[in-house]
C-alpha cells in the first residue's frame, strides 16, 4: 500500500544522489531542534548506503575551535528558552500558594511519614528537565542529532512544569479568561474543564470564557461566558469547543485594550503556532504597558509540531482516526488488480501523523513525510520502487 501525508512534501531518501542541501545553513536556528535538514554522503562503490547527519545548533556562527564553545552554546540556549516572569517588570512579594492536594479530597501518599512539603509535591523554580537523553557517540549513529562534527555531548535543560510553593496573585481577586483559537482539536473541552477545576483548587472563583478566539475581544456582539464547575462538569463528553473557535486576529493593541477593560489578570490561550505567535505579541504588549497580566499558552494541534513538546493533545486521536482511512484504502487496493491505495493525511509541514499511523497500521509499504526528500523518477525513485512492489506483492 502506498501512503502519503502531503503530495508536495517529500518522503523517501533518494539514494542515487550525492549532494549537500543548500538549505543546511538555513537550518541553524531553533526550529531545527526538532526538525533538521539531512545531508547525505555517498560513495560510488556503495550507492545503496547512506549516512544521515542532523544539525541542531541554533546558529551557524559557533566557533568549534573555541575551547569554551560548549559553555557559550548552553548560555545561549538558556537565554533563548528563558521564561518571562512578572518579577521581570514588577517588584512583587510572593505569597504562600493556595494549591493543596488535600483540596482534591483524600490522597494516597507513598510514605505517610513524609514531610508536608513532600506530600504536597511542589516544584522548585530551579528544577530543570533534560531535553535530550541520548548521547550519540558518532554522527553515523541511527537518528544522530549533533551540534558539532564530533557529536559532542551538550546538556540542554528546560524549565520543569508544576505547582510552585509561592504565587504572585491573590486567588480571590483574580479574574481568569480562557479562549480557543484555530481549528477544532480533540480534547479542547477536556482542557477547558481542567483549567476551570484547577483554578477552583487555587481559590479562583471568577473564570470567564472568551467566545470564538481572539475575535471575542473586538467583536462587540460577543460576550463573556461565565465558567464554573457546574458549567464545565460534563463538557468533556462532547466534541468541539464550548467556547467556539475562529482563525485570524485583530490588532494586538485593541485586544490588550479589551483585556485591560475586562480586568482580566490571567489569560489561558489554547492554540497552535499561529495562535501562540499572537499570544506572544499580546504578552509583549502587556509588558510594554507594564500590566500585571499573565498570558498562558496551551499548545493545541493534532500535527504535534510545536517545538519542545513531546506530544500535543489531539494527536493520538488523529492517528487513531487515520486507521479508518488506511483500512478502507487497503481493502480497495487488495480487491483490485495491481491496486494501489493512496491516503493523504494532515500534518502541514510535519509527518508525525503519517509516521505514527504507518507504524500502528502494519499495512503500509511507503510513507512519505515532509522531513525526508524524495524523487519520483530514476532507478531509486518512488515510481520504480512501487513498480518493484507490485511485481513482488501484486498489490499495494
Amino acid at each position: 500500500m502506498a501512503f502519503a501525508s502531503l503530495p508536495n512534501g517529500v518522503g523517501l531518501i533518494n539514494l542515487g544522489q550525492s549532494h549537500l542541501h543548500k538549505e543546511l545553513n538555513e537550518c541553524f536556528n531553533v526550529k531545527c531542534l526538532r526538525f533538521s535538514t539531512s545531508k547525505k554522503r555517498m560513495t560510488r562503490d556503495r550507492p545503496s548506503s547512506s549516512i544521515v547527519v542532523r544539525a541542531v545548533a541554533p546558529n551557524s556562527d559557533i566557533d568549534f575551535s573555541d575551547p569554551d564553545w560548549k559553555q557559550r552554546y548552553q548560555e545561549e540556549f538558556e537565554k533563548r528558552f528563558s521564561l518571562p516572569h512578572l518579577r521581570d517588570v514588577f517588584d512583587l512579594t510572593p505569597i504562600p500558594t493556595t494549591f493543596f492536594l488535600k483540596n482534591r479530597g483524600s490522597q494516597v501518599v507513598e510514605d505517610a511519614s513524609s514531610t508536608e512539603e513532600k506530600k504536597y509535591g511542589y516544584v522548585n523554580d530551579d528544577d530543570r528537565a533534560l531535553l535530550r537523553v541520548i548521547k550519540f557517540s558518532s554522527p553515523t549513529s541511527a537518528g544522530a542529532e549533533c551540534i558539532d562534527p564530533n557529536c559532542s555531548w551538550v546538556e540542554q535543560w528546560v524549565h520543569r512544569a508544576g505547582p510552585r510553593q509561592q504565587i504572585y496573585f491573590e486567588p480571590g481577586k483574580v479574574k481568569a479568561g480562557i479562549l480557543t483559537c484555530g481549528g477544532l482539536c480533540p480534547g479542547l473541552n477536556d482542557v477547558i474543564r481542567q483549567i476551570v477545576l484547577t483554578l477552583e483548587i487555587y481559590g479562583v472563583k471568577n473564570v470567564v470564557g472568551i467566545p470564538y478566539g481572539y475575535r471575542g475581544f473586538f467583536d462587540k456582539g460577543l460576550h463573556e461566558v461565565p465558567l464554573s464547575r457546574q458549567v464545565v462538569q460534563n463538557i468533556n463528553l462532547s466534541g468541539g469547543s464550548l467556547l467556539g473557535v475562529s482563525r485570524g486576529n485583530g490588532e494586538v493593541s485593541d485586544i490588550v485594550d479589551s483585556i485591560q477593560a475586562r480586568r482580566i489578570d490571567m489569560l489561558f490561550i489554547l492554540g497552535g503556532n499561529g495562535t501562540h505567535a499572537g499570544a506572544n505579541a499580546i504578552h509583549e504588549e502587556c509588558r510594554k504597558r507594564k500590566l500585571k497580566i499573565c498570558i498562558v499558552g496551551v499548545p493545541k494541534t493534532i500535527d504535534n509540531d510545536i517545538l519542545l513538546m513531546d506530544k500535543t493533545f489531539g494527536f493520538d486521536t488523529a492517528v487513531e482516526e487515520a486507521q479508518r482511512a488506511i483500512n478502507s484504502a487497503y481493502i480497495e487496493a487488495h480487491s483490485a488488480y495491481h491496486g494501489i491505495g493512496l491516503v493523504k493525511l494532515m500534518g502541514r509541514n510535519s509527518g508525525f501523523i503519517a509516521m505514527h499511523a504507518t507504524l500502528s497500521s502494519g499495512q503500509i509499504d511507503v510513507c512519505l513525510i515532509p522531513e525526508v526528500p524524495f524523487k519520483l523518477d530514476g532507478p531509486y525513485g518512488l515510481l520504480k520502487h512501487l513498480e518493484h512492489l507490485i511485481e513482488n506483492k501484486d498489490r499495494l
